[in-house]
């Protein structure tokens, strides 16, 4: 199994700046991608950056040229740095880790609000 916490989330206000951090422990030779997603209330979970083992990076046009996705493999860690927040942005934020098994686990979520 593997284990997700995060951190990070937080009240920033408009055009500020947040970094997640998703501390990865367990089973982490699993791992083959790490990602973030966010959720808002009757809205499905959005895919924002994804990073493979190998560092290979794909990150969702919404937030493209805003937010970035990197991993510290000594520390089992991957981070979400969001720039440029906007309102809208306000969501709760999931890590989640993708086994070669295809098996999905989640963070606990944190929270993100972005004032205006």
């Amino acid at each position: 199994q593997v284990q997700l916490v995060e951190s990070g989330g937080g009240l920033v206000q408009s055009g500020g700046s947040l970094r997640l951090s998703c501390a990865a422990a367990g089973r982490i030779s699993s791992i083959y991608t790490m990602g973030w997603y966010r959720q808002t209330p009757g809205k499905p979970r959005e895919l924002l950056a994804e990073i493979t083992s190998g560092g290979s990076t794909n990150v969702a046009g919404s937030v493209k040229g805003r937010f970035t996705i990197s991993r510290d493999n000594a520390k089992n860690t991957v981070y979400l740095q969001m720039n440029s927040l906007k309102a809208e942005d306000t969501a709760v934020y999931y890590c989640n880790a993708r086994t070669t098994g295809w098996l999905d686990y989640w963070g606990q979520g944190t929270q993100v609000t972005v004032s205006s």
